[in-house]
Protein backbone atom coordinates (compact mmCIF):
# COMPACT_ATOMS: atom_id res chain seq x y z
CA UNK A 1 0.00 0.00 0.00
CA UNK A 2 1.32 3.54 -1.28
CA UNK A 3 2.07 5.95 1.89
CA UNK A 4 0.87 8.98 0.22
CA UNK A 5 -2.92 9.57 0.13
CA UNK A 6 -3.52 11.96 -2.74
CA UNK A 7 -6.55 14.28 -2.50
CA UNK A 8 -7.14 15.86 -5.96
CA UNK A 9 -9.34 19.70 -5.97
CA UNK A 10 -10.53 21.11 -8.94
CA UNK A 11 -10.83 24.62 -8.59
CA UNK A 12 -11.29 27.98 -10.10
CA UNK A 13 -9.62 30.70 -8.54
CA UNK A 14 -13.00 33.00 -9.37
CA UNK A 15 -15.35 30.53 -7.79
CA UNK A 16 -16.64 31.53 -4.76
CA UNK A 17 -17.47 28.09 -3.62
CA UNK A 18 -13.83 26.85 -4.56
CA UNK A 19 -12.73 29.64 -2.02
CA UNK A 20 -15.15 28.23 0.74
CA UNK A 21 -14.03 24.73 0.12
CA UNK A 22 -10.66 25.22 0.37
CA UNK A 23 -11.08 26.65 3.42
CA UNK A 24 -13.10 23.91 4.59
CA UNK A 25 -11.14 21.33 3.88
CA UNK A 26 -7.94 22.54 5.42
CA UNK A 27 -9.99 22.64 8.12
CA UNK A 28 -11.16 19.31 8.31
CA UNK A 29 -7.77 18.06 7.45
CA UNK A 30 -6.13 20.00 10.65
CA UNK A 31 -8.52 17.36 12.26
CA UNK A 32 -7.68 14.28 10.40
CA UNK A 33 -5.66 12.33 12.36
CA UNK A 34 -3.19 10.51 9.36
CA UNK A 35 -2.61 14.06 7.68
CA UNK A 36 0.75 13.25 7.78
CA UNK A 37 0.22 10.95 4.92
CA UNK A 38 -2.69 13.49 2.53
CA UNK A 39 -0.48 15.23 -0.08
CA UNK A 40 -2.73 17.53 -1.63
CA UNK A 41 -2.82 18.11 -5.86
CA UNK A 42 -4.74 21.37 -6.99
CA UNK A 43 -6.11 21.10 -10.33
CA UNK A 44 -7.21 24.07 -12.75
CA UNK A 45 -10.80 24.36 -13.68
CA UNK A 46 -12.10 27.15 -16.14
CA UNK A 47 -15.78 28.13 -14.78
CA UNK A 48 -16.08 29.58 -18.26
CA UNK A 49 -13.48 29.52 -20.61
CA UNK A 50 -14.60 32.35 -22.67
CA UNK A 51 -14.70 34.66 -20.74
CA UNK A 52 -13.21 38.38 -21.61
CA UNK A 53 -9.78 39.26 -20.05
CA UNK A 54 -11.37 42.15 -18.51
CA UNK A 55 -14.78 44.31 -19.68
CA UNK A 56 -15.36 45.93 -16.16
CA UNK A 57 -18.84 44.43 -15.79
CA UNK A 58 -19.34 44.26 -12.02
CA UNK A 59 -19.82 41.38 -10.37
CA UNK A 60 -23.19 41.38 -9.84
CA UNK A 61 -24.32 42.08 -13.31
CA UNK A 62 -22.18 39.54 -14.97
CA UNK A 63 -24.18 36.87 -12.79
CA UNK A 64 -27.28 38.12 -13.60
CA UNK A 65 -26.32 38.08 -17.13
CA UNK A 66 -25.28 34.89 -16.84
CA UNK A 67 -28.16 33.31 -14.87
CA UNK A 68 -31.18 35.73 -16.29
CA UNK A 69 -31.72 36.50 -12.76
CA UNK A 70 -32.36 40.47 -11.62
CA UNK A 71 -29.52 42.08 -10.77
CA UNK A 72 -31.17 42.83 -7.12
CA UNK A 73 -31.51 38.94 -6.82
CA UNK A 74 -27.09 38.31 -8.01
CA UNK A 75 -26.59 41.18 -5.15
CA UNK A 76 -28.78 39.06 -2.58
CA UNK A 77 -27.03 35.57 -3.66
CA UNK A 78 -23.49 37.58 -3.58
CA UNK A 79 -24.19 38.98 -0.16
CA UNK A 80 -25.27 35.77 1.26
CA UNK A 81 -22.04 34.04 -0.18
CA UNK A 82 -19.75 36.92 1.43
CA UNK A 83 -21.61 36.16 4.95
CA UNK A 84 -20.54 32.36 4.77
CA UNK A 85 -16.73 33.58 3.91
CA UNK A 86 -17.34 35.65 6.97
CA UNK A 87 -17.80 33.10 9.34
CA UNK A 88 -14.60 31.48 8.08
CA UNK A 89 -13.08 34.37 8.86
CA UNK A 90 -12.63 35.77 5.54
CA UNK A 91 -13.86 39.58 4.43
CA UNK A 92 -14.81 39.82 0.93
CA UNK A 93 -15.50 42.89 -1.17
CA UNK A 94 -17.63 41.39 -3.86
CA UNK A 95 -18.42 44.81 -5.09
CA UNK A 96 -14.63 45.45 -6.72
CA UNK A 97 -14.09 41.71 -8.01
CA UNK A 98 -13.14 42.16 -11.57
CA UNK A 99 -14.85 39.05 -13.36
CA UNK A 100 -11.61 37.46 -15.81
CA UNK A 101 -10.25 34.51 -17.69
CA UNK A 102 -8.60 32.74 -15.33
CA UNK A 103 -6.45 30.59 -18.14
CA UNK A 104 -3.19 32.59 -17.08
CA UNK A 105 -3.80 32.39 -13.31
CA UNK A 106 -3.87 28.89 -13.35
CA UNK A 107 -0.65 28.54 -15.64
CA UNK A 108 1.01 30.66 -12.14
CA UNK A 109 -0.29 28.23 -10.24
CA UNK A 110 0.81 25.07 -12.07
CA UNK A 111 4.39 26.86 -12.27
CA UNK A 112 4.15 27.13 -8.31
CA UNK A 113 3.51 23.91 -8.12
CA UNK A 114 6.94 23.06 -10.15
CA UNK A 115 8.26 24.81 -6.38
CA UNK A 116 6.28 23.29 -3.96
CA UNK A 117 3.71 26.14 -3.44
CA UNK A 118 0.96 25.60 -5.14
CA UNK A 119 -1.57 25.60 -1.81
CA UNK A 120 0.12 29.09 -1.16
CA UNK A 121 -0.40 30.38 -4.88
CA UNK A 122 -3.80 29.61 -4.94
CA UNK A 123 -4.51 31.05 -1.72
CA UNK A 124 -3.60 33.97 -2.61
CA UNK A 125 -4.78 34.09 -6.19
CA UNK A 126 -8.50 33.70 -4.33
CA UNK A 127 -7.88 36.42 -1.81
CA UNK A 128 -6.62 38.78 -4.50
CA UNK A 129 -9.65 38.04 -6.40
CA UNK A 130 -12.72 38.20 -3.29
CA UNK A 131 -11.24 40.62 -0.91
CA UNK A 132 -8.65 42.53 -2.77
CA UNK A 133 -10.60 43.43 -6.11
CA UNK A 134 -6.84 42.62 -8.01
CA UNK A 135 -7.38 41.97 -11.70
CA UNK A 136 -6.07 38.21 -11.76
CA UNK A 137 -5.51 37.95 -15.42
CA UNK A 138 -3.25 40.92 -15.49
CA UNK A 139 0.34 39.72 -16.31
CA UNK A 140 2.01 42.42 -13.62
CA UNK A 141 -0.85 41.35 -11.19
CA UNK A 142 0.29 37.97 -11.39
CA UNK A 143 4.03 38.17 -11.40
CA UNK A 144 3.83 40.32 -8.10
CA UNK A 145 1.55 38.26 -6.29
CA UNK A 146 3.83 34.88 -7.48
CA UNK A 147 6.73 36.99 -6.43
CA UNK A 148 4.87 37.63 -3.28
CA UNK A 149 4.53 33.87 -2.84
CA UNK A 150 8.14 33.02 -3.36
CA UNK A 151 7.23 31.84 -7.14
CA UNK A 152 10.34 32.41 -9.62
CA UNK A 153 9.58 32.86 -13.21
CA UNK A 154 6.43 33.69 -13.71
CA UNK A 155 7.00 36.84 -15.67
CA UNK A 156 8.98 35.29 -17.90
CA UNK A 157 6.88 32.12 -18.10
CA UNK A 158 3.87 34.54 -19.01
CA UNK A 159 5.61 35.69 -22.43
CA UNK A 160 5.09 32.27 -23.80
CA UNK A 161 2.46 29.54 -23.87
CA UNK A 162 4.50 27.34 -21.14
CA UNK A 163 1.59 25.81 -18.79
CA UNK A 164 -1.29 25.82 -20.69
CA UNK A 165 -1.01 22.08 -21.66
CA UNK A 166 -0.74 21.38 -18.11
CA UNK A 167 -4.41 23.49 -17.45
CA UNK A 168 -6.00 21.85 -20.74
CA UNK A 169 -4.52 18.49 -19.20
CA UNK A 170 -6.39 19.01 -15.72
CA UNK A 171 -9.81 20.01 -17.30
CA UNK A 172 -9.59 17.21 -19.59
CA UNK A 173 -9.09 14.74 -16.67
CA UNK A 174 -12.10 16.62 -15.11
CA UNK A 175 -14.07 15.95 -18.20
CA UNK A 176 -12.93 12.28 -18.65
CA UNK A 177 -14.20 11.47 -14.43
CA UNK A 178 -17.39 12.93 -15.23
CA UNK A 179 -16.08 16.70 -13.04
CA UNK A 180 -18.83 19.28 -14.46
CA UNK A 181 -18.84 21.37 -11.29
CA UNK A 182 -16.39 22.84 -8.54
CA UNK A 183 -14.75 22.37 -6.37
CA UNK A 184 -14.54 18.80 -6.56
CA UNK A 185 -12.62 16.52 -4.62
CA UNK A 186 -11.12 12.82 -5.09
CA UNK A 187 -10.03 11.33 -2.12
CA UNK A 188 -7.11 8.29 -2.50
CA UNK A 189 -9.30 7.76 -5.55
CA UNK A 190 -11.99 6.56 -3.85
CA UNK A 191 -14.05 9.13 -2.34
CA UNK A 192 -15.99 12.15 -4.39
CA UNK A 193 -16.95 15.04 -2.78
CA UNK A 194 -18.73 17.89 -4.55
CA UNK A 195 -19.28 21.44 -3.66
CA UNK A 196 -18.42 23.51 -0.85
CA UNK A 197 -20.39 21.16 1.79
CA UNK A 198 -18.84 22.08 4.99
CA UNK A 199 -15.59 20.68 6.99
CA UNK A 200 -17.87 17.50 8.61
CA UNK A 201 -18.70 15.93 5.45
CA UNK A 202 -15.30 16.36 4.05
CA UNK A 203 -13.80 15.04 7.28
CA UNK A 204 -16.14 12.23 7.33
CA UNK A 205 -15.07 11.61 3.73
CA UNK A 206 -11.71 11.87 4.81
CA UNK A 207 -12.40 9.30 6.90
CA UNK A 208 -14.49 7.04 4.60
CA UNK A 209 -11.44 7.10 2.23
CA UNK A 210 -9.04 6.23 5.16
CA UNK A 211 -11.51 3.25 5.93
CA UNK A 212 -11.47 1.83 2.65
CA UNK A 213 -7.79 1.87 2.03
CA UNK A 214 -7.39 0.00 4.87
CA UNK A 215 -10.20 -2.28 3.86
CA UNK A 216 -8.31 -3.02 0.45
CA UNK A 217 -5.83 -6.25 0.41
CA UNK A 218 -2.32 -4.42 -0.49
Amino acid sequence: MSTSFFVDIWSDVVCPFCYLGHHQFRAALERFEHREHVVVRHHAFELDPRAPLADGTPLDEMLAAKYSMPVEQAAAWNQRVADDARRWGMEWSLDKAQPTNTLDAHRVIALAAQQGRQGEMLERLFRAYFSEGLLVSDHDVLDHLAQETGVAGAAQMLKTDTGVDAVRHDEHLAARIGITGVPALILDGRVHVSGAQGTPAMYEALCAAWAQRQATPS
